[in-house]
């Protein structure tokens, strides 16, 4: 349906082709910005609801006093559906440092929730299909697993600011919603992520129209093919101090892999862009000392690097 409506609009209201540059940059932005604003809709509000059963609370109550395995892939799991942000970054990991949850499976969840969204995984599965989307998904929980438990070898407790051990923050009582409410909240969740996506969406999908028309093909599989070992660190380097998103990154990673760079390579610049994002870690400096965010950005950093080149290996 989304291929007809771009076919339509290029061929017959502007008389394109699709195979010249211009014809093919329109339809890729047309087909593109269709296919995700509808899919965005449909499963961020199915995603809402399912999310609004598992609010922070939930989640603190349920990793509280777990065996460290069973908290550690439970805290993974809980990061791919529970409403976490950068905002949320320091009232979170206060709420779990005052818990007596462990630091590494505090950190194993601040990985796992901005890498595994709603929004990167609807869009995963809208573009590359459901075999990288499962990929993605299942990478994402496993370097979040591996990262804590690295962390939480390493004892870095000293290294959180003293104020965040002295905070009591008491219980917060848990507000059970009716079907009503959840599918309202679902509804206004929904529209308001688009509400709030749309502009970086358009962004993301009119740079990537661009590369799709217009940027040489052999440019960039010379530089980023898989014949480029160091291809990968430097897509990680590149994008962890880069501040984007799942919404105006992945359009133009799509572009990039159509013209021959390495699945690996992109997707490993996505990690980095969502998991080590500059603001949160402005965030983080709150709680924790410049030391322990130094480790937790190499130790996130080379597992990312680690997954990129699997990514090229088996896709």
């Amino acid at each position: 349906m989304f291929k007809k409506l771009a076919d339509w609009f290029v061929e017959d209201v502007l008389h394109l082709s699709v195979t010249s540059k211009l014809g093919g940059a329109v339809h890729f932005f047309i087909y593109d910005t269709t296919k995700i604003l509808a899919l965005l809709l449909v499963m961020v509000f199915i995603i809402s609801f399912i999310r609004s059963y598992v609010p922070p609370e939930k989640v603190k109550m349920w990793l509280s006093g777990k065996k460290k395995g069973i908290a550690s892939v439970l805290a993974a799991l809980l990061g791919v559906v529970s409403p976490f942000c950068s905002c949320s970054t320091v009232p979170l990991f206060i709420g779990f440092v005052e818990a007596g949850i462990p630091l590494g499976i505090t950190f194993t969840f601040l990985i796992s929730s901005p890498i595994v969204n709603e929004i990167s995984l609807v869009m995963l599965f809208s573009i590359f299909g459901w075999k990288i989307a499962v990929l993605y998904v299942l990478f994402g929980i496993i370097l979040a697993i591996i990262a804590g438990w690295v962390i939480g070898k390493l004892r870095m407790e000293k290294y959180v600011e003293s104020y965040v051990y002295e905070i009591k923050l008491g219980e917060t009582p848990i507000e059970e919603m009716t079907i009503k409410q959840r599918l309202v909240y679902a509804k206004n969740n929904a529209v308001d992520t688009v509400k709030k996506i749309w502009l970086f969406l358009l962004i993301g999908i009119g740079i990537g129209a661009w590369i799709h028309g217009y940027v040489p093909e052999d440019f960039l599989v010379r530089y980023a093919g898989k014949d480029n070992l160091f291809a990968v660190p430097i897509a990680v380097v590149l994008g962890v101090p880069l501040y984007s998103n799942a919404v105006g990154s992945l359009p133009m990673i799509e572009a990039l892999m159509l013209k021959g760079i390495a699945p690996g390579t992109a997707l490993s610049f996505m990690m980095a862009i969502t998991a080590l994002s500059f603001p949160e870690m402005v965030l983080l400096r709150k709680v924790i000392k410049p030391k322990l965010i130094g480790i937790f950005v190499a130790v996130v950093a080379i597992g990312i690097i680690a997954i990129g080149y699997i990514f090229n290996i088996i896709l």
